[in-house]
Formats: structure tokens, sequence, C-alpha cells
């Protein structure tokens, strides 16, 4: 922490602001495992307090038990200086309480505007559902979020930030006193986030409560009028964000100050592992087909990170499924490994070639959340393994220990459940998953996305040692400072077109944003 930066008094409050939410000694078990240990916590009426912790901290629990998910505790929750103890979300929603969840809660195979009002359909004659009101509605919400979106669309069709849209609109359309948003802007772009913000300060504005829960220092910076750590369980300290800075609040999340692994960039020479022409991509939509990628062209070498930018639909993670043959389109262009033309058709032929690829969601592409870890990581290798057409289960123990052990995943053991893991030890997992097949190229999309700062530090230090090792690295990110950490190079997408590729001394958030900003400088140069 600077010193010329004054340190403002723990647990202060507004005075002027009416008390909406009070937290008095709030404590969680599960299974023995203490989670919140007498935690206090209060939100007044027009302010956004964000609150923040390393995964395990507590923050979740906390907020679900404010919203009626949780319903066994200690302790005492007050909404506008009333105890109460909800039965249920709807107990929780009918005190004016919403919360849009870090894990998406839609169904894939219904449409927008029903997701938006499921289970608070709108009647006509109290049988008939009013579809004309339904969509008109949910269109009012999405042109208050300033998207544009077809409230017609199936859920499941949309990318994961569309849908974390989807999910905003869905907590605003219950009129909300108190809003909880645990980690709203994780799969949205830079200029969704400000969008987001926007949005969030009219609602303040308006006497709208919000508990903003995010990993995304920089945010919580931007957006807070107080905010409050946790730590273990317990609550650290609440504080003005006015006064604050980076460094005091990584230091009482983590209890030391952040020291991200850093290497000096290196200088591409010799030949490439991939090279990319033309690559193109174009997929079936309602109106036709629609290319989402058109004339992408790059080389990468062994030891070399080169990351992709640009916004949300600008087709960075197309790139990576197109390279990986999961893209589900149709692709041109030529992708050459070690110089030689390689015709992908499938992940299985990716696989082979050396290639791997980390996707950007987890819970539903990156793991089987209700196994082990050890036949989550053992997965793309089971036929490797097998023996007489049968498992080798010591030989896949074997191989995730040396994972888990390389990784630092922090486990019971490599028969816990996938599920039961943090959400940087999840990642982990997926990664060990992908390391265990021996790959040359790595395509990492989000890497980090939903994990603290500890668990981003490892991550980074693992990225790191692997590039050392000359492993070649495609990273895709929307945070701009840890694309900037990251990469050698910076291939910068706009709406699926290249729009340049940067040095690692010419990149920098105003020159990215420039670049990936729609209608942006046209084509860039192979490098």
């Amino acid at each position: 922490m600077r010193d010329d930066v004054p340190v403002p008094p723990e647990n202060s409050v507004a005075p002027s602001a009416g008390l909406l939410l009070t937290a008095d000694g709030v404590s969680k078990s599960f299974g023995g495992v203490a989670a919140l240990r007498a935690v206090q916590f209060d939100l007044m009426a027009g302010e956004i307090h964000s609150l923040m912790g390393e995964n395990g901290a507590g923050k979740s629990t906390l907020m679900k038990i404010l919203s009626g998910v949780y319903t066994d505790y200690e302790g005492t929750i007050c909404v506008d200086g009333s105890p109460v103890r909800f039965a249920s979300v709807r107990d929780a929603e009918a005190a004016g309480i919403a919360i849009i969840h870090q894990e998406l809660n839609l169904v894939p195979e219904l449409s927008v505007a029903d997701n938006i009002f499921l289970g608070r359909e709108r009647l006509i004659a109290g049988v008939l559902v009013d579809r004309r009101a339904s969509l008109n509605s949910s269109r009012a919400l999405l042109g208050r979020l300033g998207i544009q979106l077809d409230p017609e669309a199936r859920v499941g069709t949309l990318r994961v930030g569309e849908q974390q849209l989807v999910e905003i609109a869905k907590a605003l359309s219950l009129n909300a006193r108190i809003l909880i948003m645990d980690e709203p802007t994780s799969a949205l772009s830079p200029a969704e986030c400000q969008r987001l913000f926007k949005i969030m300060r009219q609602l303040s504005e308006s006497g709208v409560g919000i508990i903003y829960i995010s990993h995304r220092i920089d945010e919580v910076m931007q957006v807070s009028d107080r905010v409050s750590v946790f730590r273990d369980g317990r609550h650290v300290w609440t504080r003005p964000r006015l006064g604050l800075d980076e460094d005091t609040v990584i230091a009482a999340m983590v209890g030391r100050s952040f020291l991200g692994g850093d290497r000096t960039s290196m200088t591409a020479s010799g030949p490439s592992i991939l090279s990319v022409r033309n690559l193109s991509l174009s997929v079936a939509g309602r109106r036709g087909r629609r290319e989402v990628l058109r004339g992408v062209s790059f080389d990468l070498h062994a030891g070399e990170i080169l990351g992709v930018g640009g916004l949300l639909g600008a087709g960075r993670t197309e790139i990576l499924t197109t390279i990986f043959g999961s893209s589900g389109g149709h692709t041109g262009g030529a992708i050459c490994l070690d110089g030689a033309p390689v015709n992908i058709r499938s992940p299985r032929d990716a696989r082979r070639l050396g290639i791997a690829l980390v996707t950007e969601d987890r819970k539903t592409q990156g793991l089987h959340l209700h196994d082990t870890i050890a036949d989550n990581v053992a997965l793309p290798l089971v036929g490797r393994l097998a023996r007489l057409a049968l498992r080798s289960l010591r030989r896949e123990e074997a191989i995730t220990k040396h994972m888990v052990d390389v990784l630092a995943v922090r486990c019971e053991g490599v028969d816990q459940i996938a599920s039961t893991l943090s959400g940087g030890n999840q990642q982990k997992v997926v990664i060990g998953k992908w390391l265990a097949t021996r790959p040359r190229l790595l395509l990492l999309d989000e890497p980090t996305r939903g994990i603290d700062v500890g668990a981003k530090r490892e991550i980074y230090d693992l990225i790191f040692k692997l590039a050392k090792e000359g492993l070649a690295i495609v990273v895709v990110s929307s945070e701009l400072p840890e694309l900037l950490h990251l990469s050698d190079r910076v291939l910068v997408m706009a709406e699926g077109r290249q729009t340049g590729i940067l040095s690692h001394a010419e990149a920098s958030e105003e020159r990215i944003m420039q670049l990936a900003a729609p209608r942006g400088a046209a084509g860039g140069a192979v490098a």
C-alpha cells in the first residue's frame, strides 16, 4: 500500500443513506466445515456495496442466505430494520431481493422472454399465457440494457455473454429494491461492462441497493460506494471506496500483496509451430448462413503466447474452435503445423495432432461436475491408457496424481467430486486434463474467468512456465490487463475480421480498444 494513501476508517457507513439490509453474526457450515463465521454486513438504500474475497471466502454463501437459497444458518438478517428468515427464494423476492448468480440459471430450450418471466408468466383471464405482453416487456428490459437480442430467440443458441445479459434482464424484471450481482461481468466485453455499470448507477440513483461481487478489482474501484472484504469465512473490513487502492484490497483478500508472474516478452524467431492463413467460418442461422470469421492470418512459434482481444462476438472464441475442429460450421482457409497443411475436422483430429483447447465455460464444456477429478483428467486419455479394451484405473490415477501435484490442485484426493472444488481448482483440473495429453499447442479461452486473484496468479505462473518449456499458446481474454500481462503479441478482432497484430511493446488498452471497435482499422498484416 502506498504511504500517501490515507487509510479510511473500518466498518464505516454512509450516514445519510437509509439502511436497507443487515446481516449480524451470520454463520453457516457444510458438513462440519465453516463457510461463514459470525460475519457482519449491511447495505444502504441507493448504495453499490462491493463484496470481495478469494474463492471459498464465503461471499456466495452469504448471498445465498440473503436470497433464500440457504435457509439453515445462525445469526440475524434484517430488512428495513425488521428481522426476516426466508424459507425460499420466492420469500426473498417478495421482500424485494433478487440475485444474479455467477452460474447461469436459465432454461436453454426456452426463449429469452420465457426465461425472463419463467414462473411469473403474464396471463389472459388467469388462464392463457399472454405471449405478446411477455415479448413487449422483454424488449423493454433488453432495451434498458442497451442490447439487441431477439426475445423469441432460444437461450441455448446464445453465447455465454449474451445469456448473462438475459440473467440481468430477468433480475431487473423483479423490480427489486435489493439487487445482488454475483460476478455479473465475468463473460461480458468491456463495452457491455460499461453499459451494465451505467444501468447500476441508474438503479442506485432510484434508491435500489446493490451488492456487487466481483474478482475484478478495477471494476470494484470504478463502481463502488463501499467495499467489504471476506477471508476464510470471516469479515475482514468494510471501508468507503474513496481512498482505497488495489494493493490494500488485495492484501486484505489474500493476506499478501499480489505478485503476478512475469517474464521477458519473447521475440518470435525460427520456424512456426502453427500457421493460419485466411481462416474463415460461416454458421447456419435462422436467416441462412452467417459469416463469423473471415481473413484471419497469423503465425505462432514455440514458446510464444499470442493473445486474442476484441469485443464479445468479434470472433475470438471462433478462432480457437475452428483450429480445434469444434466450430460446428463451414470453414475455409489453411492451417499448417510445422509447415505441413492439416485438415482438422473434429476435436479427435486436433488431439491427435497435439492440440488442446480449454473452453471458456468450464462447468458445461470443460468438466463433468459429478465425476471425480481422476475421471475428468483421464477422459481424453481413456483409449490410450486402456489395456485389452479395459480402463487402466491404476494408470489413470497415477497420471491424475501427477497433474494434481504439478498444478497444486487443492483437494482431498483424486477421488473428490469436481463440483465440490473451488472455481480456481476446477480450472486447474480442466487445464490438467489437457496437459496430460502432452500437447504442443494450447488454446486457452478465458482461462481465469470467475476465479480469484490468488488462483489467477497461479494460472499466470503456469502459463509462463509452459511457454518457457516450449509450448505454443493462444489466449483469449476479455480482461485487457490480463491480455497485456500474458501476451508476447496481441491479435485484435472486430466483427469477425482481424484488425491488427500488436507487439508487446505496441500493445496498450487504448490501442486494443481502437482496433476492436466496430468498423475499425481494416485487415491486419500477418506477423
